[in-house]
């Protein structure tokens, strides 16, 4: 999938640009605070039905203004079987309307107190979950160290975000089963002091749950299985080092029945208020060595094993969909060391990676780093003008 031209009105900073992309290397520089991130969020936003920074779409619509668009054309090759590791769920992706070739429209509308309008050539989506997995997409940013240093809840986003895009019964299961929870952590609130818990309530919402959570361990479980020689090479050639790194899938399901799970500690929940067993605890154990990576990795070691992860993730998905995804690198020059970055670039300038959108604030990195060439486009963004 190319985006071939973006057009955006009122979108954060950017009152309106019109822009025509070359199909393999787009650069965007200019001085913090300007709009180069504004434009990446915009085309995450055309992927994935939100921006990747704010859950409010109000925020997204520039001061003062009560509407904005962002709409993208794509271009879409004629797509192959998917290579590599093949998966029960991956067909769904190559089977989803627009992937025989052609050129289509997404665009995204949002007003001040209305839902937004989510549109595939001009045509409204039933739910926007519909949408995931069309345009795959990788974002590696700033925030992305939050990996490490924040709970649980970043690192299985980080899975579902992988899966979801491959695997719609995934997304299913995921919704289904966070409905669930939400019901049953609800009952556990409200019945926390009673004598008498309403354990046949609890009992059918628990047995409703089992199968979605016992899917969603499954397909974590075998997605990591395929992910993790994915993860070593990246590491390996943007490291330049030795060192080993381990990324491990940690999960209850692993030892336990989850039907036993919730019977044995449902007096637990009750005081604790909240349902403490299922794959909504999940989490992902990450090392170098035999060493907890936050405690023992240095800052360019723990930035090097959080970029192996989405460069990995960009290599799984296009090994498993058959089409390299979009990727956006923004800001990654001044938090690493210019080996490194080289290392970097020289990978996704590759033929195994697709579009690439960079950021910077110094134009001089990008020419002493990027070829030249046709296949690259720079742009200058100051105020939320993009020239």
């Amino acid at each position: 999938m190319i985006l071939q031209s973006l057009n955006i009105l009122n979108y954060r900073n950017i009152r309106e640009a019109s822009l025509e992309f070359s199909p393999k290397l787009n650069c965007f520089v200019g001085l913090n605070g300007q709009g180069k991130t504004n434009v990446l969020d915009a085309i995450y936003l055309l992927s994935f039905t939100k921006s990747a920074y704010t859950s409010q779409d109000s925020l997204n619509i520039t001061h003062g203004e009560e509407m904005a668009m962002v709409q993208g054309s794509y271009i879409t090759p004629p797509q192959p079987s998917p290579q590599g590791r093949e998966s029960s769920d991956a067909s769904h992706i190559a089977s989803l309307e627009g992937r025989s070739g052609g050129v289509i429209t997404i665009s995204c509308g949002l007003r001040r107190g209305v839902k937004k309008q989510f549109r595939k050539d001009k045509k409204d989506y039933p739910r926007l979950i519909d949408h995931i997995g069309l345009i795959p997409l990788v974002m590696v940013c700033p925030a992305d160290h939050q990996l490490i240093e924040e709970g649980s809840d970043e690192r299985r986003r980080f899975m579902d975000v992988v899966i979801g895009q491959r695997n719609r019964k995934y997304l299913d299961c995921l919704a289904t089963y966070n409905a669930l929870l939400k019901q049953r952590n609800a009952l556990l609130k409200q019945y926390a002091d009673a004598p008498t818990p309403p354990d046949d309530l609890l009992e059918v919402l628990e047995w409703q749950m089992i199968e979605p959570a016992e899917y969603i361990f499954c397909a974590r479980t075998e997605f990591f299985k395929e992910f993790e020689p994915y993860f070593q090479e990246v590491y390996k050639v943007i490291s330049g080092s030795a060192e080993v790194p381990a990324l491990r899938y940690i999960s209850q399901l692993q030892d336990r029945e989850l039907r036993e799970a919730y019977i044995r500690t449902r007096q637990r929940d009750l005081i604790l208020g909240w349902t403490s067993q299922g794959p909504h605890k999940d989490d992902l154990d990450m090392r170098l060595g035999d060493y907890p990576l936050k405690q023992v990795g240095s800052q360019g070691q723990q930035r090097t094993f959080v970029l192996a992860m989405k460069l990995a993730q960009a290599l799984y998905l296009a090994d498993s969909t058959g089409e390299a995804p979009i990727l956006l690198l923004d800001d990654i020059f001044d938090r690493l060391d210019s080996e490194r970055v080289e290392r970097i670039v020289a990978m996704v300038q590759g033929e195994q990676f697709g579009q690439i959108f960079i950021t910077d604030t110094d134009r001089q990195h990008l020419t002493d780093i990027i070829q030249p060439g046709p296949d690259a486009k720079i742009f200058h963004v100051e105020n939320g003008v993009i020239q």
